[in-house]
């Protein structure tokens, strides 16, 4: 498993042809979806620029740099600690957290280049019967975290805290909770660019991972979260970010309206990305920041439900052209006419591991929703019929 770019940078000829297809290297750029020093490396051997953030500030966006760049933008931040790295600290983090909220029943673990919500593990205030809870009866218990990750041990958790370091935080308690995000794009020129804002759809033991998202977020709250957003965005303008990045908030419904917190929040392309560009794509649309919609070139409103993790053992074994197949005869298209329908993408996987990416458009995210359930419900049948 050796990345793409390193691949190419030990190749000097695949080098070469890529330079030659460019041709006028003044018009071209290069974007990733994620920006490490092999692909600096890479533009550097190119010639051409490398549109998203700097390797060397890769820091900013990791779970204690976001959390002091969040505070930074006076944005609000979940009650926490960062720059741990032991075990020791951990248990002294979690003590003192539950010292300045008493109520508190559970805090956040999170590694700090976790992704996905898969660096994160729960630890449950409930399970201690202490009066007072110490850091010395904390230690032991870490044994027993909630990890978000399937197979992780402490352990094995303890030596990724010890390589790169955690957070600790105040997991956020609500009877109706949603976890938001919007995303920015910060230009050459300095000029910030609202996206776009989704509703994610999280799954996991406790409801940290990524399965997908609705676009855009509710119309209740996703204004006032992209402005929430643009004061991340500017606080990351002032250290010399450049290109796609999202924030991620959870909003918890109280009596006089939604309560924004920040969590994070990602210097790269993320989960929301693809299927927003298979929209720009797929409709030649616009998205107005002003309120928050994407309309089609007639007008349309758009909206979609989109999931990188849909995942059956039914699917293991069809191929991409089956795929296809199924979709022509069940009509799961997306039509250019009505701008609505089903698109299938990352089916790289489906055959191996039986799982896939789709993107369900419709002029209102109901029947969004439903055009996903019926999708999925024909691949499940036509999946079954084929054992």
């Amino acid at each position: 498993p050796t990345p793409l770019s390193a691949k190419i940078l030990s190749r000097p000829r695949v080098i070469e042809r890529i330079r030659t297809t460019i041709g006028d290297p003044d018009s071209a750029y290069m974007a990733c979806y994620n920006v490490s020093n092999l692909e600096r490396r890479l533009s550097v051997r190119l010639g051409i620029p490398l549109y998203g953030c700097d390797p060397d500030l890769l820091h900013l966006g990791n779970k204690s740099g976001g959390r002091r760049i969040l505070r930074e933008a006076g944005v609000a931040v979940a009650e926490g600690f960062e720059d741990l790295t032991g075990e020791r600290d951990i248990a002294e983090a979690l003590a003192e957290l539950k010292a300045r909220e008493p109520m508190l029943r559970r805090a956040v673990v999170k590694l700090n280049d976790g992704f996905s919500g898969e660096g994160n593990a729960v630890f449950d205030f409930r399970t201690m019967s202490d009066a007072v809870v110490t850091s010395a009866a904390v230690r032991p218990r870490l044994h027993d975290l909630s990890f978000e990750a399937n197979g992780m041990t402490w352990e094995s958790f303890a030596a990724k805290v010890a390589d790169m370091g955690a957070v600790v935080e105040a997991f956020i308690e609500g009877e109706e909770k949603r976890s938001p995000s919007a995303q920015y794009r910060i230009d050459p020129l300095g000029q910030i660019e609202r996206l776009s804002t989704h509703d994610q759809v999280l799954g996991g033991r406790s409801e940290q991972i990524f399965q997908g998202c609705r676009f855009p977020a509710d119309p209740a709250y996703r204004l006032e979260l992209q402005a929430e957003g643009v004061k991340v965005a500017e606080a990351l303008r002032g250290k010399g970010v450049l290109g796609r990045f999202g924030v991620d908030f959870v909003s918890v419904r109280q009596a006089e309206g939604w309560r924004h917190t920040a969590l994070e929040f990602n210097l790269r392309k993320g989960g929301t990305t693809h299927p927003y560009l298979m929209l720009e794509f797929l409709t030649d649309g616009r998205y107005d920041p002003e309120s928050g919609l994407f309309h089609a070139p007639n007008g349309q409103p758009c909206y979609y439900y989109a999931s990188d993790n849909l995942e059956s053992s039914l699917y293991r074994g069809l191929m991409p052209e089956d795929l296809i197949d199924i979709a022509v005869m069940n009509d799961l298209h997306f039509h250019g006419a009505s701008q609505e329908g089903v698109v299938f993408h990352l089916i790289g996987a489906l055959s191996e591991f039986g799982k896939l990416w789709l993107t369900c458009v419709a002029a209102t995210p109901e029947r969004a929703r439903r055009l996903y359930d019926e999708a999925v419900a024909i691949l499940d049948r036509e999946a079954a019929a084929s054992r």
